[in-house]
């Protein structure tokens, strides 16, 4: 049986996100499944796939805002920014405290530009930048817009290290964020442990491990919470109900005029008919008068 929508799996420590697909290829036994979000062997957590055609839906969902949980390391530094690379700066942490430390996080909440990790994915002409850190090549000074929503401690510093929240947009990078709180603080610091909790309004707790999940398809149990089928599928935008005459123009990529439109120029919408069936993604591609009328055009159309 071919299946349409999301899959929430519990990524664990120490493989990748591709292998984590290529499990789930083989469990549900279809090729087409892609993910919304790449997480580093050393991090664990929610990976949320796409599966049949929601995989057309993969740009849209991949943007959503990220909560993670970590554990910073005051008093080191490495040249991954976490513990995975080798030790390149000690520094003592001696009057390390709370409030300070605090304050210092503070700082990070709100938009600005972030210099990747030298060991990450992230491409320069082709080449990843941990082939080039690899090779002793100098890193691109290139810095990405993020926005850091929320970055607070969840306990005490103890033994050098602290666990702590952040909530941030897409491609934010928590080595980074505690590679710089360290440097903030003049004592270093690196990145301990990682889990991702939440994309958008996708939790963790509704999630099955790998293990999990190959035990209900082998005995064809229901997938649970873990399972949103494509026509519930929520994106990170609003949504508008299409009449029959408006479902034909759209199926056929034609505008179509929408009152009591929230949205302005530019922005995306989730189409359902008045089958509560999910057809289409569109963009308000004009604004008529002050009325709450627009104009949609279709982006991606499902038949």
């Amino acid at each position: 049986m071919i299946r349409h929508g999301l899959l929430l799996l519990d990524k664990p420590y120490g493989c990748t996100s591709h292998d984590v697909v290529m499990q789930a290829r083989r469990q549900l036994r279809q090729k087409k499944i892609g993910h919304c979000g790449t997480l580093d062997p050393a991090a664990t957590g929610l990976l949320l796939m796409t599966v049949g055609r929601a995989t057309r839906l993969t740009r849209f969902l991949i943007r959503a805002p990220k909560v993670y949980e970590g554990i910073a390391r005051f008093g080191v530094e490495t040249d991954t920014y976490d513990t995975q690379g080798e030790v390149v700066a000690e520094k003592p942490i001696d009057g390390l405290e709370m409030p300070a430390i605090q304050e210092a996080m503070e700082t990070f909440v709100g938009t600005y530009l972030q210099q990747p990790p030298p060991y990450c994915a992230k491409k320069v002409g082709g080449v990843k930048y941990y082939e080039l850190a690899r090779r002793g090549e100098k890193v691109p000074d290139d810095k990405k817009e993020v926005t850091v929503y929320e970055y607070r401690h969840l306990e005490a510093l103890k033994d050098a290290e602290m666990p702590f929240l952040m909530s941030c947009s897409s491609g934010t990078y928590a080595r980074s964020l505690v590679h710089d709180l360290g440097a903030a603080l003049g004592c270093g610091g690196t990145l301990a442990g990682l889990r991702r909790t939440q994309i958008g309004a996708f939790q963790l707790s509704d999630a099955v491990t790998v293990e999990e999940l190959e035990k209900r398809m082998n005995s064809d149990e229901d997938l649970g919470t873990a399972w949103v089928p494509f026509d519930e599928i929520q994106l990170p935008f609003d949504e508008i109900v299409a009449d029959q005459q408006q479902e034909r123009r759209l199926k056929n990529g034609q505008t179509v005029l929408i009152r009591d439109l929230a949205g302005s120029e530019g922005d995306w919408l989730k189409v359902r008919n008045q089958r509560r069936e999910f057809i289409a993604v569109g963009s308000v591609v004009e604004r008529i008068g002050a009325g709450g009328v627009g104009v949609v055009q279709p982006k991606v159309v499902f038949n």
